[in-house]
């Protein structure tokens, strides 16, 4: 039987979630709340992680050990980091790598992890096509792309910053959880993906976009997420 983990970074990203679910079990563990219960008819797991690589590595670590989840879903917002894709619109990763990893003096990439072999990710491609076939259905005004995700402790509002993370990386848009809960779940043989609906354009601009469109962005993920559940 599927036991879903679902993952948002802020209260702001799985109030609505936790709202529509039936709660059988509470249980407070690194500081966080996992909520266990039904959703949709779906046994789940719904968490906030708490903002930063290392809450969000943690919070996948939990979920398998203790609550043995199956899949993993992580929703919620990011900026676009392509002119092509607008705040509003979502993306869903192809696969997620960090922004902040740098060993490149040692002979490694730009993003990977030493001693790993690997900078890259990859999500679960079912979970990918599936996610990309109910935002069609559930929410047919939004545009949804497919592509890498890239994560660093940080909050990206330059542009030069921005470029950088474009030409080194190829990321489609940028947070600060998807890429440590994408290798905490590969290193757990978990199937995963990142779901984010861009609430600003990741230049400029972000300071002030964000706050006006974070609440509906992180509303359409939540849409999307309660729906697909039931497909898995």
């Amino acid at each position: 039987m599927n036991k879903i983990g679902i993952i948002g970074a802020m209260e702001l990203e799985v109030e609505t979630l936790k709202e529509k679910m039936t709660i059988n079990n509470i249980v407070k563990k690194a500081s966080m709340d996992f909520y266990e219960g039904i959703l949709n008819g779906v046994s789940v797991v719904i968490v906030r992680s708490g903002v930063g690589k290392v809450n969000a590595g943690i919070c996948v670590q939990i979920l398998a050990d203790l609550f043995q989840v199956t899949h993993i879903i992580n929703t919620g917002v990011a900026g676009s980091l392509n002119a092509k894709i607008d705040i509003g619109d979502v993306v869903v990763s192809t696969d997620a790598m960090y922004h902040d990893v740098d060993a490149t003096i040692f002979g490694y990439q730009p993003g990977e992890i030493p001693q790993m072999g690997q900078r890259e990710f990859i999500a679960d491609k079912a979970l990918v096509e599936l996610t990309q076939t109910v935002c069609a259905k559930v929410n047919p005004d939004i545009h949804i792309f497919s592509g890498r995700v890239v994560s660093g402790d940080q909050f990206v509002s330059d542009k030069s910053v921005k470029e950088r993370l474009v030409n080194v990386f190829g990321g489609f848009c940028t947070e600060m959880e998807g890429t440590a809960i994408a290798q905490a779940a590969t290193l757990n043989s978990i199937p995963f993906v990142i779901i984010r609906a861009i609430s600003d354009k990741a230049d400029e601009a972000a300071e002030m976009d964000y706050p006006a469109f974070e609440r509906k962005a992180a509303a359409d993920c939540a849409k999307l997420v309660a729906h697909m559940i039931q497909k898995i």
